[in-house]
């Protein structure tokens, strides 16, 4: 049940640097001008962008339908990316195995 991570030498980034630099800036657009094509608070995808809040599902479907990148990627990129936050802190969670209790045969 247990799974082995491979690990590499890099974090995985956080979704919001791609949206900046691979999809805001290829677009010439803006926080502000993304936001107001996203229907969103300037300061919510700001958020995101900077890497201060998640990539919610919503945000990434609004990106989909205004930008044109998929949202499934996006999510994608944002679920690795607090994986690998989780693997880091992994020691932090106390947590036993559970051990089922033996049936009596009776």
């Amino acid at each position: 049940m247990a799974e082995t991570v491979a690990k590499t030498g890099m974090a995985p980034p956080h979704p919001g640097r791609f949206i900046h630099d691979e999809v805001l800036e290829q677009l010439g657009l803006s926080v502000d001008e993304a936001a107001t094509a996203l229907q969103v608070e300037p300061a919510a995808l700001s958020d995101v962008v900077s890497g201060r809040a998640a990539l919610t599902a919503e945000m990434a479907m609004r990106i989909e339908k205004a930008l044109d990148v998929n949202m499934d990627v996006l999510l994608r990129m944002q679920a690795w990316h607090d994986a690998h936050a989780m693997r880091a802190r992994a020691t932090e969670i106390k947590v036993g195995r559970f051990q089922p209790t033996p049936v009596d045969p009776r």
